[in-house]
């Protein structure tokens, strides 16, 4: 009778942390498919857009201070958030409380800037076509700011518990973290469109 071989998996971790963890498999997949989602509303905004005669349609173009100061908080907030990954990642319990509370702060400053910039756009949703895309966008970027904030709170709030200095919770910083990277990367072609493509 041949001898079983059996390997000692004790000593591997429970729960990976990067590429070796299933939620960043799952967060990646999450964000290709919201991606391809703001792929969509842009492709909507530049059909309707080689559409129309004049653009916007009769509607004044936005102001671009609230969208503009939008682009500049989240742009700046990809410093903390570079850092709490790399805290994240040498486990610094410390320092990902303190990033925690920044990213957070940072979470909520752009939807305050936000409140202002729909008005901003100087257009209703039912007004036109125009309109109504330009608030689908300016929306959907919305949800997922906010999608982001509440994790980053949930997050912020266990890691000052028993339940957060854990590897799991670090791994799950770090996929917050690269989450908000996604959030500020679709911000940009959004801006782009809203603001600068009707001042062409």
């Amino acid at each position: 009778m041949r001898e079983k071989i059996v390997l000692d998996l004790g000593r591997l971790p429970l729960h990976g942390m990067g590429t070796g963890s299933v939620t960043w498999w799952g967060t990646l997949a999450f964000m290709l498919i919201e991606g391809t989602g703001f792929a969509l509303s842009i492709a909507v905004y530049l059909y309707l857009m080689s559409l129309a005669t004049v653009w916007p349609i009769n509607a004044p173009r936005p102001d671009l201070l609230p969208g503009t100061l939008v682009t500049l908080i989240l742009g700046i907030s990809l410093v903390p958030n570079l850092l709490i990954s790399r805290w994240a990642e040498q486990q610094d319990l410390r320092k990902v409380q303190i990033g925690m509370v920044i990213m957070s702060i940072f979470g909520i400053v752009p939807l305050i800037v936000r409140i202002f910039e729909f008005p901003a756009l100087r257009v209703s949703w039912d007004s036109n076509a125009y309109g109504s895309v330009v608030w689908i966008l300016l929306g959907l970027h919305t949800t997922h700011i906010i999608t982001d904030l509440v994790d980053t709170l949930v997050l912020a709030v266990l890691m000052f518990t028993r339940h957060g200095p854990n590897r799991r919770r670090f791994g799950d910083v770090q996929d917050n973290a690269m989450y908000w990277n996604f959030v500020v990367a679709t911000w940009l072609p959004i801006y782009g469109c809203i603001y600068w493509l009707v001042r062409l």
